[in-house]
């Protein structure tokens, strides 16, 4: 393994020099604010935290594509359903980590769902069109952000800056194979000290059989998918020193889905859906900044058979399951000199679980439930921020004390130094660690799935990297380990939850972005990823270790070329490539090997007049036929052309 660390450094440090002789010329890379990595606004220099952003424009310029889908062109990033049929689960792997260890983030809240089986929130959830950018923030980070944090941070924001004008309107409206129609419509203004934004996006395609028929005789139906968003958020500047907000965000979506592997359902239905209000407060005064938040969501999922198993009993079966959650927090931004910024802050979650099942079958119905079932988590956390005065060197230094409800008080830390040697080079490093706490329905499921003994899972995780930002290019390497202890997973023997011993990932993650021309851009990224994990077999209950992650690639490759032919003319060409990886093989039997792929994209958009756009989104242009995930279909050659208005 360390030969094979050392030969990809050498080749990322090649692949910088070969970069550095075109950078000449040409203007820098703009240094972009973020606000994830510390929660205080502050450039990507002043920090040694990984973040990678998407911004508004590759934003716009993804109206094809899911949110799941443009994840997953990120570094260190693998999302097993992006490319299934819609309506899929969607589950994050962030840096190697397993499911529910990646904290997804609307607008700086936590988004979760604790009916879920890892309280993942479900991507299908968001349109693209509705986020203006995300922000990325690999590593641990359940320092400032709590359970669920291990792997990192997904911050997807749909708050709008710089707004000035009274009424603002865009729109867009896609179609494509797969009988698909989308449409979006945002109108958004500001009005003396107001500002208001209201959204509206719908999703409707007939789709393609989720489920693979690996005969080819069994006439598969497709599997539909139909979903709408409706969001409205206001702003109130009531001073200079005091602004409140408030927002309502209405989501859900019906689709049809299969059985299981290899296994086709003709009346097999989702529905999602997912009602949150909130609301909140900014308020300055020198030399500190207080903000406080609350959120309030309840989430439901309803699944309906109503075409009975295949080779089944059950001739019905309803099986809903509901959540809700609370989030309050209250933090603080206080300057302490020209130095330091010390963030002192508190939050409070809380969240309900219960489930309704009833079937019938050739013995007449059954039915079962749970209800209530809740969890909660006080925190309170510090982190003291040093910036010195020549801007060179950068630390974090944080802390949270967790007081759970179910575990008790535990500890969370993280250092994070950086350096900036010159204004081409930077070098950065963490040590962070994490706590993740069992999800509800890991511990209290029915059928003997849940595990009410579970212990809580805590991990180290260690980060060194080196930036270089030239004219033209930018480069990042990234190194990390993350070590896991009581490790939450699933046996595939006992059907039953519970805790293993130990799992350690390393990892390389490359990033590049070079623009030879004011035209001509190329993003790239590379993720490596080695690990030992030891487990209990998935062939018989003895521990045994695995050198392989289940449905995570050793490689990931990203790169897209743009080029601006002219004013009104952007084309790009992405392609993706997937390594072989390993999924579960069945019953009492040993792990499969799925073979790689490599996915070709492409995207033109031209503008026509002032205020109208025309866009084509082509996606697996080849037709390539591949799987994430074993037995289930991944998307064949999709097209998809749209106009977007904006006034």
């Amino acid at each position: 393994m360390g030969k094979k660390i050392i030969t990809l450094i050498a080749l990322g440090a090649a692949l910088q020099s070969v970069a550095q002789k075109d950078t000449l010329s040409g203007k820098a890379l703009e240094d972009v604010m973020v606000t994830t990595a510390t929660k205080v606004a502050q450039k990507q220099s002043s920090t040694g935290k990984v973040i990678t952003v998407i911004g508004k424009e590759v934003i716009e310029k993804s109206s094809g594509k899911s949110v799941a889908q443009v994840l997953n062109e990120q570094a260190g990033i693998t999302i097993n359903g992006a490319y299934n049929a819609m309506g899929a689960v969607q589950t994050v792997f962030m840096r190697g980590s397993n499911v529910g260890r990646t904290l997804i983030l609307l607008d700086g809240i936590p988004m979760n769902d604790p009916s879920t089986i890892t309280t993942d929130f479900d991507l299908n959830m968001f349109s693209i069109n509705d986020v203006e950018r995300i922000e990325v923030c690999r590593g641990a980070q359940s320092t400032l952000y709590g359970s669920d944090a291990i792997a990192g941070v997904i911050n997807i924001i749909t708050l709008k800056k710089d707004i000035t004008k009274v009424v603002n309107v865009k729109a867009t409206i896609t179609g494509g194979n797969l009988g698909t129609f989308k449409t979006n419509l945002q109108v958004f203004g500001k009005v003396n000290k107001l500002t208001y934004t209201t959204r509206f996006s719908k999703l409707m395609t007939k789709g393609f059989s989720s489920a693979y028929d690996s005969i080819g005789k069994k006439n598969f139906d497709n599997d539909g998918y139909n979903g709408d968003v409706l969001q409205t958020a206001v702003q109130y500047q009531v001073n200079n020193d005091l602004m409140v907000k408030t927002f309502v965000l209405n989501s859900q979506y019906k689709a049809d889905i299969d059985a299981g592997i290899f296994t086709d359902e003709k009346d097999y239905t989702i529905n999602n859906k997912q009602l949150s209000t909130g609301f909140g407060m900014v308020y300055k005064s020198a030399p500190a900044t207080v903000t406080a938040n609350y959120q309030y969501t309840q989430l439901g999922r309803k699944y309906i058979n109503d075409s009975g198993f295949v080779g089944g009993l059950n001739k019905y079966e309803r099986n809903e399951y509901s959540g809700r959650t609370q989030f309050a927090e209250i933090f603080a931004s206080i300057k302490m000199g020209h130095n330091f910024t010390l963030l002192q802050g508190g939050d409070f979650r809380h969240g309900n679980m219960s489930n309704d099942y009833y079937s019938i079958s050739s013995f007449g119905p059954y039915s079962s439930s749970f209800k209530d079932t809740a969890m909660s988590q006080t925190s309170l956390y510090s982190s003291l921020l040093f910036n010195s005065n020549n801007k060179k060197l950068n630390i974090e230094l944080g802390g949270r004390l967790n007081t759970h409800s179910r575990y008790g008080s535990n500890y969370t830390y993280t250092f994070n130094p950086s350096y900036n040697i010159n204004i081409k080079y930077r070098v950065f490093g963490s040590i962070a660690s994490g706590f993740k706490a069992p999800s509800l329905y890991q511990l209290y499921a029915g059928g003997g799935t849940g595990n009410p003994n579970l212990l809580a899972e805590k991990s180290v995780n260690y980060e060194l990297g080196v930036q270089q930002q030239l004219k033209k290019v930018s480069n990042r390497i990234v190194l990390f380990n993350r070590n896991i202890k009581d490790g939450i997973d699933y046996n595939n023997i006992s059907y039953k939850y519970f805790n293993f011993i130990q799992q350690i990932v390393t990892g390389i993650e490359y990033e590049v972005s070079v623009q030879p021309t004011n035209k001509l851009s190329i993003t790239g990224n590379y993720t490596y990823l080695t690990s030992e994990e030891n487990v209990q077999s998935r062939v018989n209950f003895k521990d045994t270790t695995y050198t392989y992650l289940l449905r995570r690639p050793k490689h990931n490759i990203n790169i897209n070329v743009s080029y601006q032919f002219t004013p009104y003319l952007y084309i790009s060409a992405s392609g993706k490539y997937i390594s072989k990886r390993n999924d579960v093989g069945g019953y009492k039997k040993a792990d499969i090997e799925l073979d790689g792929y490599f996915l070709i994209n492409a995207y033109a958009e031209y503008e026509m007049k002032k205020h109208f756009k025309f866009f084509a989104d082509a996606q697996n242009i080849t037709n390539k036929k591949f799987f994430d995930i074993r037995g289930y279909n991944a998307i064949p050659t999709m097209l998809q052309l749209g106009v977007k208005f904006n006034w």
